[in-house]
């Protein structure tokens, strides 16, 4: 029995029919180097926090930060007792974006790094932060809202989500600009995401073909360079027009397979060249039955002890799965047969690594 089919993939259980390749804009599929975003990172406190903050024990890093701000503050504490609960050391992240400007702001990420057990109710005092080079270009401040929470009693307790980290919404206020003038520029080139000979060849045809002249020029399979001197438009008009062009990207044949989840992606370029598959149930059935001995009526002598009694089945099911895929064969194809077989994702698994070991499956297999 022969049953054309190519691969299962749990996203597509229904057998939809799709288009291989789809126009996409060539903004989704690359970036203008040197146009990127860049990391920001400090270290700061916060503060109100409910008797859940750091314990100077064991974070005394924490108290001498908050000396430190005090004494900023013109207040004097060395030498003092100082013990507070409701004082937690933090890591502040944030993304400074590409032409992001003085004034504006941008979203922060709080996460404790002592021993503090919630930042709920707490606020955030004014910690700059830092990018790779070492210059500040953020400063962040305002109330912490915690990503989850906790409750204890006296003789249980439950947490939901992350208590000891949260987020600030516009928390930090830009204060100093990364410089990137495209008006001195002379060459402008794109880094596709995914480096593709082909996309990268459709690019530049689709860029010079909108524009009439040979402006951009493939350099290699993830770089276009684009001749920002032979033509009179300004470079920010001009990306905005080259952003929106329509492209058809090339993609690998390959197959994706998360073993945790059983879950099964796959291209629409798999190929499988002929090859046959046999799949069988083998079922192992350990059963105890213990028995319980005791000594005779009114004896003197004699112990109550219990016997084991095991019993092993071997089952070989007989429903044997067999399958003969021709070449070449569909998406839909094998869709279809899997689905008829009753294949679960699981059994795929095994099913697809098997396939590219015998080198029937033409495509790279990416197991997560």
């Amino acid at each position: 029995m022969h049953i054309r089919f190519l691969l299962f993939t749990i996203l597509f259980a229904f057998a939809p029919v799709f288009s291989a390749n789809a126009d996409v804009r060539i903004k989704d599929i690359s970036n203008v180097e040197g146009v990127r975003d860049n990391d920001l990172v400090g270290y700061g406190l916060v503060v109100g926090l409910d008797g859940t903050g750091d314990g100077i024990r064991n974070s005394p890093y924490t108290e001498e930060a908050m000396a430190s701000l005090l004494e900023r503050l013109g207040i004097n504490v060395q030498g003092e007792e100082f013990r507070p609960r409701n004082v937690a050391a933090v890591v502040v992240t944030a993304t400074l974006p590409a032409f992001a400007r003085a004034g504006s702001q941008i979203d922060v990420s709080v996460a404790a790094i002592g021993d503090a057990t919630n930042l709920l109710g707490g606020t955030l005092i004014m910690t700059p932060l830092n990018a790779g080079d070492g210059n500040i270009y953020a400063v962040a401040q305002g109330p912490v809202l915690a990503s989850g929470f906790s409750a204890e009693g006296d003789g249980a307790s439950v947490t939901f989500g992350a208590p000891t980290t949260g987020s600030i919404p516009q928390g930090a206020r830009i204060e100093r600009e990364v410089n990137f003038d495209f008006a001195t520029m002379k060459t402008l080139r794109l880094a596709l995401r995914t480096q593709d000979f082909t996309t990268a060849s459709r690019v530049e045809a689709a860029i010079n073909k909108a524009f009439g002249q040979p402006l951009a020029k493939m350099l290699d399979p993830g770089t276009i360079a684009i001749d920002l001197q032979s033509t009179s438009i300004r470079p920010v008009h001009l990306m905005a027009q080259i952003e929106n062009i329509r492209v058809s990207p090339e993609q690998k044949a390959r197959v994706v397979i998360d073993q945790k989840s059983g879950t099964v992606v796959l291209g629409a370029n798999v190929r499988i060249s002929r090859v046959a598959i046999t799949q069988g149930n083998l079922a192992i059935t350990v059963r105890e039955t213990p028995v319980v001995s005791q000594p005779n009526p009114f004896s003197r002598r004699g112990d109550t002890i219990v016997l084991p009694d095991t019993t092993i089945t071997v089952d070989q099911n007989a429903e044997r799965r067999i399958a003969m895929i021709e070449e070449n064969v569909s998406l839909s194809d094998l869709i279809e047969g899997l689905n008829a077989l009753g294949v679960g994702p699981r059994e795929l698994i095994d099913i697809l690594k098997s396939v590219k070991a015998a080198g029937a499956l033409h495509a790279e297999l990416v197991v997560m």
